[in-house]
């Protein structure tokens, strides 16, 4: 496994699973809020995908499931390919809880088997803040496009590379920054700051917008659509992206 992505798998493997419980409650209290409206839970995302019954969808970094979940539900055979042994444990309780399946393969994405999942899937779907943990963006978007049969189509929603820029109203100029660095993991301020100094760190890369957009694009794929998205609250901010493009 690659040295960064070990360290980042040794992160996602530290109290993830309480922090899923601690967040979303337990898989059977999760399972009730996403079987009251499968397709709510895919958010602001659920209009990209359009009918999804009987296509095979891949969810990259999946982590517990809240979106494999819904996405099964819905008839869609979902397979989740993420590196953390924790997230899987929810991830599958959850399914369980709500009476579907899930596939969930656990590794370093780019160590995957393409031998077996060469062509093999109508959608990809990766969302929620993944990218930096991909420090060598090519190689990263040469494993998406050669998953996707002909026809395919990628749904890429990320935090808005802007986002790492902004510190409570304040402008930090290091947008063009492209050095890997040392973080704390996201979920680690929902702890007690004295359980704090036990997390492990994760290894983080910043891409700007064209980065990411010119890597998918040299990739292979078209580009069919991209979106910017205010902040969480309604915020006048740019905080997240979404890409859609096809093979």
């Amino acid at each position: 496994m690659e040295k960064t992505s070990a360290i980042n798998k040794t992160a996602w493997e530290y109290r993830a699973y309480e922090f899923w419980n601690q967040r979303d409650g337990s898989p059977a209290d999760k399972a009730k809020a996403i079987l009251a409206d499968p397709k709510a839970n895919l958010k602001k995302h659920q209009h990209y995908f359009g009918e999804v019954i009987g296509k095979r969808i891949a969810n990259l970094c999946g982590s517990n499931g809240r979106k494999a979940v819904p996405l099964a539900l819905l008839g869609a055979d979902v397979t989740v390919f993420d590196i953390s042994e924790e997230n899987r444990r929810y991830a599958l309780e959850l399914a369980a809880c709500t009476g579907t399946e899930i596939e969930y393969i656990v590794g370093d994405i780019y160590e995957m088997d393409l031998n077996r999942y060469r062509n093999q899937f109508d959608v990809l779907y990766l969302e929620g803040g993944i990218l930096h943990y991909f420090h060598d963006l090519e190689a990263f978007a040469a494993i998406l496009f050669a998953l996707l049969k002909p026809g395919g189509k990628l749904i890429l929603s990320d935090y808005h590379p802007i986002k790492h820029c902004i510190d409570e109203d304040t402008y930090i100029p290091r947008y063009f920054d492209q050095d890997v660095y040392e973080d704390k993991i996201a979920y680690q301020s929902h702890f007690d700051p004295a359980e704090q100094t036990e997390f492990p760190k994760v290894m983080l890369r910043h891409y700007t917008m064209s980065e990411i957009v010119n890597t998918v694009i040299r990739s292979g794929f078209t580009l069919a659509q991209l979106d910017e998205h205010r902040g969480w609250n309604g915020e006048n901010i740019p905080w997240e992206f979404t890409l859609v493009a096809t093979t």
